[in-house]
């Protein structure tokens, strides 16, 4: 892991409008980032932290067929890294290219460094909402992993919850055949989720696949499963990462410890909300109602 956490660069807002921009270079400048330019399509590589693994090759050739009539209409984004150019944004763009044998395509260079890069194809593919969630979360691990982000760091730059976050890089936990499960969509992150960390997760995902069985059919297969010594007489379930972190967002919002305990078997649960005064009471009553003064005044 990185020794020291730094923030999240310029911001992602500023680096997607740098992509979604075309900033026209002066006129006889020499700066590496500049206006749109054609590049021959074999002067341009892979960039190999793209988050995206896998791109569905009928949708390449849907595209393929669309360049052929059309052309590339937005430009590639790269960087320059030596003599050749290295992607930042397109790579689905650069495929279809080729399939449809372009020889250059239009591109716009950008003088980013390796974190703004891989913000860039993070946000990129996340807000195509097609991104599988091994991809994603792959990606999520290396901002934290490589760049020493915090979790909560990386909800804020993608513009996801915490809890998002932190239950998609759980799910790298899983053995390999459950993994290709989820990036298939044979298995829903719910069924993968409530499979992390049993000895028979293959086994489970494969009766899961076969029958078509729910998330809740899952996670009673699951509890079954677990050894009995892990299983305490009458013990309050654990809760699971959605509900701590949801504790922990209200109790942060409210300033008050907050408890959620769901009833085994039911969809239902308490809600528990501890106060240390009377005026603590009287700000929940009022965040709760939206009650204006002291409800406790004479």
């Amino acid at each position: 892991m990185a020794s020291g956490r730094k923030g999240l660069g310029r911001g992602l807002s500023a680096l997607m409008a740098d992509v979604r921009t075309e900033e026209a270079a002066p006129q006889g400048s020499t700066r590496r980032t500049g206006a749109e330019r054609m590049v021959p399509i074999e002067k341009i590589h892979p960039n190999p932290a793209q988050p995206r693994r896998h791109f569905d090759e009928v949708e390449l050739e849907e595209l393929a067929t669309s360049i052929r009539e059309f052309g590339i209409i937005q430009p590639l984004v790269v960087r320059a890294v030596d003599d050749v150019f290295e992607l930042v944004a397109g790579e689905r763009r650069w495929r279809a290219a080729q399939l449809a044998e372009r020889h250059e395509v239009p591109v716009v260079v950008r003088d980013y460094d390796e974190l703004e890069v891989l913000q860039i194809g993070i946000v990129e593919n996340v807000q195509r909402a097609d991104l599988n969630p091994i991809d994603e979360a792959s990606a999520y691990h290396t901002l934290i992993e490589r760049y020493g982000h915090s979790q909560d760091q990386v909800a804020d730059a993608v513009g996801k919850s915490r809890s998002h976050v932190a239950n998609l890089v759980r799910l790298l936990a899983l053995p390999d055949p459950v993994r290709e499960m989820l990036v298939d969509g044979r298995l829903s992150t719910g069924h993968a989720r409530a499979l992390i960390g049993l000895p028979n997760a293959v086994e489970l995902a494969e009766r899961a696949v076969k029958k078509g069985l729910s998330v809740r059919e899952v996670e009673r297969l699951a509890t079954a499963a677990k050894p009995a010594s892990s299983r305490k007489p009458r013990a309050a379930p654990a809760k699971d990462a959605d509900t701590l972190a949801l504790e922990g967002d209200l109790s942060a919002t409210l300033k008050m410890p907050v408890q959620i305990n769901h009833r085994a078997g039911s969809e239902g649960g308490v809600l528990s909300i501890s106060y240390a005064s009377l005026d603590d009471l009287d700000r929940l009553c009022q965040a709760l109602s939206g009650v204006k003064g002291n409800i406790f005044s004479d």
